[in-house]
């Protein structure tokens, strides 16, 4: 490699073939050269890459478009499954409603039934225990009164009195056999 530097060094010096080193003379030489062999060579290489990669991201993109529209339609779709389910909530809604009222109402006219029939039956128990204490007051109104018409039959009633009146109740009832 030595060799190499050597002669390039000495071929320069002598104004013949060789390698320039300096840097700002054979930059923009070199980087033209090598932008020609790149285009040249390059340019089949290059544009099958390009291609392979411009296919591959129109294939992404078409499988992107694909991806969207089954992702509409199974929107589309699940929207409508909304709709229906909202209009039978509401359906289930108004119905459950309507059966509340219905359900509401008949249990007011039970309660009305009930409470007439607590009603009638109240006033029949108060009729029952008023007849129950007024047959009880004149039971005992009886016993006092028997009680003091015996009580005064034996002040006023002596043993003939008493026969006379024996005598003429058996006279009665002789009588009329």
């Amino acid at each position: 490699m030595v060799n190499v530097l050597w002669l390039a060094t000495e071929a320069s010096a002598e104004e013949g073939f060789g390698l320039n080193l300096d840097l700002l003379d054979t930059n923009l030489i070199n980087l033209g050269i090598l932008i020609v062999v790149l285009i040249y060579f390059g340019r089949g290489f290059i544009g099958k890459i390009l291609s392979e990669r411009r296919a591959t991201i129109e294939q992404a993109i078409k499988e992107a478009e694909k991806r969207q529209q089954e992702a509409a339609s199974a929107l589309a779709a699940q929207q409508q499954k909304l709709t229906q389910a909202q209009v039978e909530a509401e359906t289930i809604l108004a119905t459950a409603e309507t059966r509340a009222q219905e359900v509401k109402q008949k249990i007011e006219q039970q309660a009305e039934q009930d409470i007439e029939r607590m009603k009638a039956t109240a006033s029949q128990e108060m009729d029952s225990e008023r007849d129950k204490a007024i047959a009880q007051l004149r039971s005992i109104v009886a016993s006092k009164a028997l009680a003091q018409v015996e009580s005064r039959l034996k002040e006023t009633l002596d043993e003939n009195a008493q026969q006379q009146l024996i005598d003429r109740s058996l006279g009665l009832l002789g009588g009329q056999s």
